[in-house]
């Protein structure tokens, strides 16, 4: 009987863990369909404001602003977002690998590098296996522009003071609610600043601006930091909600099927107590005809 007892309570925690993950499942859906749609929405701007701002930067001197500056990448930063909290399957284990190897090249190359660590879990994986420069945790309940703005504050300075070379931004993009894809991005200097592949002739056209070239950079190099680095905050907002939902089904079928895998021991540990017990009562009956 001790043996039915400690069944069913494992039959009892199951079914009170499958409510768990159910009603986890339930919220991380209501949370995607609005952090998807901010995504969606901004998406096409951010890509848009990169290509503009590429095209831009190919006519202009690097020498007009000093975010348009390259140097000899002796010292990078990479700024690393992972979710703030867990139960998200593998989300934050593929960025944080992906990081960990880009990381790795690049100090094997010599390469000093520090960390920009956006999310409580990238934190505390890398507290102790990396330089952290900074550190933003408890940031995806609720955020907006602003904290792009703060995380642009730490870096930008940083790069126009020559405290390092290269920015790069690691972060999972959004492809689908059980897809999503580690990017690693080059923020500074622009990807085409200092390349030496063919343009097109169309992006290679002058035009006339207004303000003037030095006072445009102005303006749109640091929003292009902060345009990016938020982008990259809303694929992650909605990646982790993305695989948090799939891993809660996952959790709660995976109750179900432990629950019908006890039930069946269950009966089979019942049946066979019960038959244990009629063939005493069985024994003990021949017992009393042969006594008498």
């Amino acid at each position: 009987m001790a043996a039915l007892r400690d069944i069913r309570r494992k039959i009892t925690a199951v079914q009170k863990t499958k409510q768990i993950t159910r009603a986890m499942n339930m919220v991380s859906a209501s949370k995607l369909r609005s952090a998807q749609m901010r995504m969606e929405n901004f998406r096409p701007y951010a890509i848009k404001f990169m290509d503009v701002l590429n095209s831009l930067a190919l006519r202009v001197d690097p020498k007009t602003h000093p975010l348009l500056a390259t140097r000899e990448p002796r010292k990078i930063r990479v700024i690393v977002m992972t979710s703030d909290r867990g139960l998200c399957g593998g989300f934050n284990t593929n960025v944080i690998r992906a990081a960990e190897r880009f990381m790795q090249a690049k100090a094997k190359e010599g390469k000093e590098i520090a960390m920009v660590s956006v999310g409580r879990k990238g934190r505390d994986y890398f507290r102790k296996k990396a330089k952290l420069q900074s550190m933003h945790t408890d940031v995806f309940r609720k955020f907006d522009m602003g904290l792009a703005i703060g995380i642009g504050e730490d870096v930008i300075p940083s790069f126009i003071a020559e405290e390092y070379d290269e920015l790069y931004l690691v972060y999972s993009e959004f492809s689908s609610v059980s897809i999503q894809r580690p990017r690693i991005v080059r923020l500074l200097p622009l990807p085409s600043v200092g390349t030496e592949e063919e343009v097109d002739y169309e992006k290679r056209l002058d035009y006339i601006y207004e303000p003037s070239d030095e006072v445009l950079l102005d303006q749109l190099l640091p929003m292009y930091i902060r345009v990016l680095i938020y982008r990259a905050l809303l694929e992650t907002s909605a990646g982790e909600h993305g695989a948090r939902m799939v891993a809660m089904d996952n959790a709660t079928k995976n109750c179900d099927d432990l629950t019908r895998s006890l039930t069946l021991f269950f009966n089979k540990v019942r049946q066979a107590s019960i038959t244990k017990e009629l063939m005493d009562i069985v024994g003990g009956t021949e017992a009393l005809k042969k006594a008498k």
